[in-house]
């Protein structure tokens, strides 16, 4: 590495006597009698000799020039007598107001230098030039006051211009600049070179020029006014107000003849009228034959001196301090593209392109249908303007802002002190330029308000320059009157928020009368609470969901520009919508768990014994005869696949988040959610990317996620679960199969009940015996398998009496004491037996009170009324007998994943949402969603499964 590298010199770095060779990138030492140039990447010679030969500066050969002529001429190849003096660099000088000659006409090299005075006097009014070569005309104000080139007392001499003392000058102007960021006040140099000049040309002869250089000025001190102060602004307006019967330029009553169109007027109010009184004289649309989508901004530049550059079309980057593509900066006025930029840029760089500062009136053109072109005037909202020394348009309404007109990017001459030819000390820089672009109310042709341009203003102190940066921005951003909007969601928030307190009170009070308590206690405010938080969070989410999908459809479909997207500023509330929706979702999710993970659950055995065994009689020494025992591996069988659809879900929950991220990503359904009008899938990598809208985001992800989901549930319904496997279904024929029905209670008094009685009488039977049972039920030759005779119903919602539940849990009390064979290795004997009889009893009991054995704990069989399934509640209190409601479907599926498939969906839609809202990335979303889907159902499995072995006496071990 050290082979390659080289020493780092400037030309600062090489001295008087050393010059920067540019072909070595290093300092090289000047010959004898010579030093260095003023650029620094060559050698002159020293003052009293004469260039010999040279080699544009880098090989040159001095020769001493005789005494009695000591000067050098002034390309430095000759020797010259200088009558009146040197120069510090050796050259001949002359007085002020005469020129120096050193070449006869004919070129011939004088011996001696002349100094020829230039002529002032009447028909010459010569003076000599500002380098003293020539005599050029003095300059106007001379001869209008002195009729001569001199400004002699008692006439005023001022910023280059004469005046005389009685013509009523404007007040002596105040040559300061107030950076109020920094807490600085210093005086301009430029300030104090041209800003009473400027002043008094301006109001004594309408000086085009002057007073365009004096606007500059009081742009370059913020445009701020203050009553007691005659700085730049001060004078503007003293003689803005003094030229009243000039008349105005255009009908504007803010533009005076002669002078620049600074303020709009300071009057209460006056700022909402000029951007919301009259509408901008064009339509817009996005689509169509005649759209129309290029804002054509166009700005009258002009230099700080006053003199008028050009007309200057915004494209290209004039405004844009950040460097990009022409593609991408040209972006920014397409209408309806939302275009943001922001850097970071060096000091350095902004003193090397912006030395001086360009101002700009800006305007937005249009046809005025007539074939001219037109102009409209763009107004300025300049966020760093003070009015008696206070912000007056930050934090404000829009009644109280003062409206102006001209603006500039960098001013790096006003903070110049004392001389202008040093760097300045103070730079001021646009660090932020807005662009905003109003619809109008109710529009449906794509009518807009006249724009508006916000700058904000930094104020740097120059220290070191290279080390330095500024961040600056750049946007344009489209907004309409979201009140209504909002209105409207408030409408819709306030409405089904009381629906959803009715339902809740609904559920409620079902809920109060599934568990057969009548009481109102603390435990029944909590649980209203938490189905209130359900209940809120589906109002939330079909709100949120609504208002995503309608800006989705609305926005990108529109062809005539009626309405525009939210601004970040303004989704604020929506994101709030979405954490409640989400957090009180969550709180649903947690609540449902907790219930399935709490219910209790029976496997009866139908199944009788076959027969006799002989047994020996442990202790006793004998054998007897006793009844043949019945298989427990049916209800381990049935325990593993009840355990199994504990969470099986009406989709497929892997492919769900893959098909969505699918469309988003690699279809390019997420360029719809991008802040522009196109509804293109795809982009070119060379074109600008608007930023992402939240609300845009929410609604294309929403929308696929819901869209997939029907789709998946139409699929799996319709043929999966039809010609496939359809596990719900599959259990309640494996139940009947296999002699055993299920007995679970979701509540205290209410639950569901699976008749699995087989209608062969046994189930533990051979391979032979068993087809022979299926193929005569396949042919109608036995009775059907409903739980009432000759029906097929088989699933039952059940909301049984006080005294079965107390006999129950009596029994269940028992069972549940000790948990005798998940320790059967180390258990004693009589815990053991003491479960078994517990099981068996249970058993008996379940299956003699199906079969009508207890009179006193009896139940009847009936169908729910519809108002009954609609509202999900039963109106009949089972006080005497038990209620068994025939079940259409497979309502048992509500302490499964499978009935609560739309909760579950809402959850993992809002939490792939949130996810992606706060990181803008649809593949984290997406994989995190996935994690957590994972998690909860390993939560759901391994809790389930310890309670099913908890509840039904089955060993946990036997459950794979």
């Amino acid at each position: 590495a050290r082979a390659f590298s080289v020493p780092l010199q400037r030309p600062a770095d090489c001295g008087a006597h050393r010059y920067f060779d540019s072909s070595r990138l290093a300092c090289a030492p000047c010959g004898a009698h010579q030093r260095q140039s003023a650029g620094g990447s060559s050698c002159v010679c020293e003052p009293g000799y004469r260039m010999v030969s040279s080699n544009d500066g880098f090989s040159v050969a001095c020769e001493k020039c005789p005494e009695n002529m000591s000067g050098v001429t002034q390309d430095g190849w000759n020797c010259i007598t200088c009558p009146k003096g040197l120069t510090s660099n050796g050259n001949c000088k002359c007085p002020s107001n005469e020129i120096l000659v050193e070449r006869s006409i004919d070129g011939i090299l004088l011996n001696e230098a002349l100094c020829i005075h230039c002529n002032g006097s009447e028909q010459s009014f010569s003076a000599s030039d500002a380098s003293g070569s020539r005599c050029v005309r003095c300059e106007k104000t001379f001869i209008h006051v002195s009729k001569s080139c001199d400004c002699n007392s008692p006439n005023i001499l001022t910023g280059g211009l004469c005046f005389l003392p009685h013509e009523g000058l404007p007040p002596k102007g105040v040559a300061t600049v107030r950076f109020a960021q920094l807490g600085i006040t210093l005086t301009s140099a430029w300030f104090l070179k041209n800003l009473q000049s400027s002043a008094s040309a301006c109001w004594l002869y309408s000086n085009l020029t002057a007073c365009q250089a004096l606007g500059n000025m009081c742009v370059m001190n913020m445009n701020s006014l203050s009553s007691s102060s005659t700085d730049a602004c001060g004078l503007f307006q003293y003689i803005f107000v003094s030229t009243a019967r000039a008349g105005v330029v255009h009908s504007i009553p803010y533009w005076r003849n002669n002078l620049p169109w600074l303020y709009y007027g300071d009057q209460p109010g006056l700022a909402s009228q000029v951007l919301e009184k009259n509408h901008f004289p064009t339509t817009f649309s996005f689509k169509g034959a005649d759209k129309d989508v290029k804002l054509q901004f166009i700005a009258a530049s002009f230099d700080a001196a006053g003199n008028f550059l050009k007309w200057q079309s915004l494209e290209g980057g004039i405004l844009q301090l950040c460097p990009d593509t022409q593609t991408k900066l040209d972006a920014a006025y397409a209408f309806g593209t939302t275009y943001q930029q922001s850097c970071e840029i060096s000091v350095s760089k902004i003193l090397l392109d912006f030395a001086n500062p360009v101002f700009y009136d800006l305007f937005l053109e249009y046809n005025g249908g007539n074939g001219q072109q037109h102009l409209w005037a763009v107004p300025v909202l300049n966020l760093n303007l003070q009015y008696n020394e206070k912000l007056v348009n930050q934090g404000s309404s829009m009644n109280n802002w003062l409206l102006t007109r001209r603006f500039f990017l960098v001013d790096a001459l006003s903070g110049k002190e004392n001389d202008l030819g040093k760097p300045a000390r103070v730079i001021r820089i646009a660090s932020k330029i807005t662009i905003s672009i109003r619809l109008v109310s109710h529009t449906q042709r794509g009518t807009i308000y006249p724009p508006l341009v916000t700058v904000t203003y930094t104020d740097v102190l120059v220290q070191n320059p290279e080390t330095q940066s500024v961040m600056v921005s750049f946007s344009v951003s489209y907004e309409m009157n979201q009140s209504e909007a909002q209105i409207q969601t408030d409408i819709a928030l306030g409405v089904l928020g009381g629906l959803a307190v009715l339902w809740s009170l609904l559920k409620t009070a079902g809920w109060k009368r599934r568990t057969g308590s009548s009481i109102i206690d603390l435990q029944t405010v909590f649980k209203f609470l938490l189905f209130y938080a359900g209940d809120l969070a589906n109002v939330f989410f079909i709100i949120t969901v609504g208002t995503g999908i309608y800006w989705l459809v609305f926005f990108k479909a529109q062809q005539f520009v009626s309405v525009l997207l939210p601004l970040p500023s303004q989704e604020e509330d929506f994101v709030t919508y979405i954490a409640c929706a989400f957090s009180l979702k969550a709180l649903q999710v947690l609540h449902l768990l907790v219930s399935q993970l709490t219910i209790d659950i029976f496997f009866i055995d139908w199944e009788r014994p076959k027969g006799k065994v002989l047994k020996a009689v442990e202790g006793e020494g004998v054998i007897k005869s006793a009844a043949a025992p019945v298989s427990i591996w049916r209800t381990y069988f049935i325990a593993n696949e009840w355990n199994e659809i504990q969470t099986v879900r009406k989709i497929n929950p892997l492919f769900q988040v893959l098909a969505v991220l699918f469309f988003l990503e690699v279809v390019g359904f997420s360029n719809l959610a991008l802040m522009d009008a196109s509804s293109s899938l795809t982009r070119s990598s060379e074109s600008y990317v608007a930023p992402w809208s939240r609300i845009l985001r929410f609604g294309v992800s929403a929308a696929l996620w819901v869209a997939i989901a029907i789709l998946q549930v139409i699929f799996f319904a319709v043929f999966y679960e039809r010609f496939f496997e359809d596990k719900i279904s599959q259990f309640v024929d494996l139940c009947c199969v296999s002699n055993i029905s299920v007995f679970l209670l979701s509540h205290n008094c209410f639950g569901h009940y699976i008749h699995g009685r087989s209608v062969h009488g046994h189930a533990d039977t051979n391979m032979e015996e068993m087809n022979m049972n299926l193929k005569r039920e396949a042919e109608n030759m036995c009775s059907q398998r409903g739980l009432l005779p000759n029906t097929d119903g088989q699933t039952f919602q059940i909301s049984i009496s006080r005294k079965m539940r107390l006999h129950y849990d009596w029994i269940h009390e028992t069972l549940t004491r000790k948990r005798g064979p998940a320790r059967l290795l180390d258990s004693s004997a009589n815990t053991f037996e003491q479960s078994t009889r517990a099981y068996n009893t249970m058993n008996k009991f379940l299956s003699s009170f199906i079969d009508h054995v207890h009179k006193e704990m009896d139940y009847i069989v009936k169908d729910k009324l519809l108002l009954e399934r609609i509202l999900g509640m039963e109106f009949m209190e089972p006080i005497e007998k038990s209620i068994f409601y025939n079940d259409e479907g497979y309502s048992f599926s509500d302490v499964l994943y499978y009935g609560n498939e739309t909760t579950l969906l809402i959850f993992d839609i809002l939490f792939f949402s949130v996810v992606d809202l706060a990181s803008q990335s649809f593949v984290l979303a997406a994989i995190l969603t996935y994690v957590q889907q994972e998690i909860f159902r390993f939560i759901r499995n391994t809790l389930g499964q310890k309670n099913l072995a908890s509840k039904t006496l089955v060993d946990e071990r036997f459950l794979i």
